[in-house]
C-alpha cells in the first residue's frame, strides 16, 4: 500500500501539533496480519449447446473444499523486504532492542548508489565523511576498522553491506550482515573462516548473502511471530529504524530523577500510559515514532520535551515540528539534522519514550 499524504484540511481532528504543515506529507503505514482463507467455489455447469432446454441444465454442485491450511505461521527470512522487516525472522524472540541501518538507502540519499568495495579507498572515505555529516546512521559500519585487511586479502569491504542490524537481549548480543546481490560470496567465507575482525564466530549463508552472530533459524521463535513488532517498521525503505520493547528510563534518558521535577513536568510524566514497546524511522527529511494503536498520552508525549531537562544534544535539534496521531499511536518529526537525530537514538536520549514516573 503506498503512503498517503494528509493536507492540513484532511488531517483532522486525530493530527495536531506545533506544525500543522508536516501533516501535509506525513508518512502512513498499513497494518499488517497473518491469516488463512478456506476458498469455496462453486460450479455450475454448461447448458447443451443444440438442446437449450432449461430441463437439462444440471443442478449446481459445489466444489470440495479446499484443504484447512490453518495456522501459516510466520513468515520466514524474505530477501525481498525493506531491511528492518526482512530482519525481523532472524532476530531471537527474547531480544529487547533490534537497530538497523540500510546503507543501501543511505548511499541513494547521498547519491553515490553505484558505490561498492571496488571503488578506490579515497571515493569510499569521502563518501562515509559525508554519511556521518548528513546522515542518520545507527551504526558506522560494523566492517570499517578491519575494510583494509577485507579489502586487500578477501576482496570485499563495508561497503558491500546493503544493510546491517544490530539486536540486543539476555541471551547475547548479535548481528545481520546483507551483502550486495552480485558479490562473490568465497571471500566473504575465508573471511569468516580466518575470524577477521568481528567476524569472528560468525556464519556465512551464501545463498541468502547473510553474515549472521546469534539469530534463529526458526521464525517461530522470532520477532516475526509479534504482529505488534511487524507494525512497528516498513513496509516502506528507510535509512534507519530502531525497535525497543520496553519505555526508556528516566533518569538515563535525561540525567536526573524524575523526583527532581517541578510540579507541572512531575504531573505530566505521572500521567503517561505505560510504554512497552516502540520505534523510531529515519528516512530522509522525517521521521516517525510508532507505539501501538490508540495512545491517548500521544500529544502528552508530544509536549513533553518542552517541560523536562533539555538532552545533549537538545531533542529539537534532530526532532522538530512534531505532530501526533493519537489513534494510530504515532509522532512525526521533521529532521533538521538527520545525523543528530541517529545520535539521540544510539543514546537513547528520547523524552517521547520515557516511562512514567
Amino acid at each position: 500500500m503506498p503512503y498517503v499524504s494528509l493536507d492540513a484540511d484532511e488531517a483532522g481532528p486525530g493530527f495536531a501539533g506545533e506544525s500543522a504543515a508536516l501533516a501535509r506529507w506525513w508518512q502512513t503505514a498499513p497494518v499488517r496480519s497473518w491469516g488463512a482463507a478456506v476458498l469455496l467455489t462453486a460450479v455450475v455447469a454448461a447448458t447443451s449447446v443444440t438442446s437449450g432446454c432449461s430441463s437439462d441444465r444440471p443442478e449446481p454442485t459445489l466444489a470440495p473444499p479446499l484443504e484447512d491450511l490453518g495456522d501459516v505461521g510466520p513468515p520466514a527470512y524474505d530477501p525481498g523486504l525493506e531491511a528492518a522487516a526482512a530482519v525481523l525472522a532472524l532476530v531471537p524472540q527474547d531480544a529487547t532492542s533490534l537497530s538497523v541501518t540500510d546503507f543501501d538507502q543511505v548511499r541513494l540519499l547521498l547519491g553515490a548508489s553505484l558505490l561498492t568495495g571496488q571503488d578506490p579507498s579515497p571515493v569510499r572515505e569521502r563518501f562515509w565523511s559525508r554519511a556521518a555529516a548528513q546522515a542518520p546512521l545507527l551504526s558506522e559500519g560494523l566492517l570499517r576498522p578491519v575494510d583494509a585487511e577485507l579489502a586487500a586479502d578477501y576482496g570485499f569491504t563495508q561497503d558491500d553491506v546493503k544493510w546491517e542490524a544490530a539486536f540486543t537481549g539476555p541471551a547475547g548480543d548479535g548481528f545481520v550482515l546483507a551483502l550486495r546481490d552480485d558479490l562473490q560470496m568465497a571471500g566473504v567465507e575465508r573471511a569468516v573462516a580466518d575470524g577477521v575482525g568481528p567476524l569472528a564466530g560468525a556464519e556465512v549463508d551464501p545463498i541468502l548473502r547473510l553474515v549472521t552472530v546469534g539469530t534463529t533459524d526458526d521464525p517461530e521463535t522470532s520477532w516475526a511471530v509479534s504482529e505488534e513488532i511487524a507494525a512497528m517498521v516498513g513496509p516502506a525503505a528507510a535509512n534507519a529504524t530502531y525497535v525497543e520493547r520496553d519505555c526508556l528510563d528516566f533518569a538515563q534518558t535525561l540525567g536526573t530523577d524524575a523526583t527532581t521535577l517541578a510540579a507541572v513536568p512531575a504531573d505530566d510524566v505521572a500521567a503517561l500510559e505505560p510504554l512497552e514497546l516502540f520505534s523510531v524511522t529515519l528516512g530522509g527529511e522525517l521521521a516517525t515514532v510508532r507505539m501501538g494503536p490508540e495512545r491517548e498520552d500521544a500529544f502528552e508525549r508530544l509536549r513533553l520535551a518542552g517541560n523536562l531537562p533539555a538532552t545533549e544534544p537538545e531533542l529539537g535539534l534532530g526532532f522538530a515540528d512534531g505532530v501526533a496521531d493519537p489513534v494510530g499511536g504515532r509522532i512525526g518529526y521533521v529532521m533538521p539534522d538527520a545525523a543528530v537525530a541517529a545520535r539521540l537514538v544510539r543514546e537513547r536520549k528520547l523524552p517521547f519514550a520515557v516511562c512514567p514516573a
